[in-house]
């Protein structure tokens, strides 16, 4: 199931992130809990992690990239819902 990945709201206060950049590329493949793409906000640096198993399909956004808290940040495809 092609499912869009967007951006979570990781603080109280946090409206929006930089994409810094996508740990993986269009092609790969990826387990739930690994990092799929890191983002910078005013107060932290963090990584957001796959939730189910899958690869990814297309980057939404450049690296680099500001973007607002439920914009779609990429595309996977999701191999297991579990």
């Amino acid at each position: 199931m092609r499912v869009k990945v967007k951006l979570p709201k990781i603080g109280m206060t946090m409206e929006e992130a930089t994409v810094v950049r996508f740990s993986k590329q269009p092609g790969e493949e990826f387990r739930r809990g690994e990092p799929i793409y890191e983002i910078e906000t005013e107060k932290i640096d963090q990584e957001v992690e796959a939730t189910a198993d899958g690869m990814m399909l297309e980057h939404s956004v450049a690296e680099g990239t500001n973007v607002k808290v439920g914009d779609c940040v990429c595309v996977v495809e999701v191999t297991d819902l579990t």
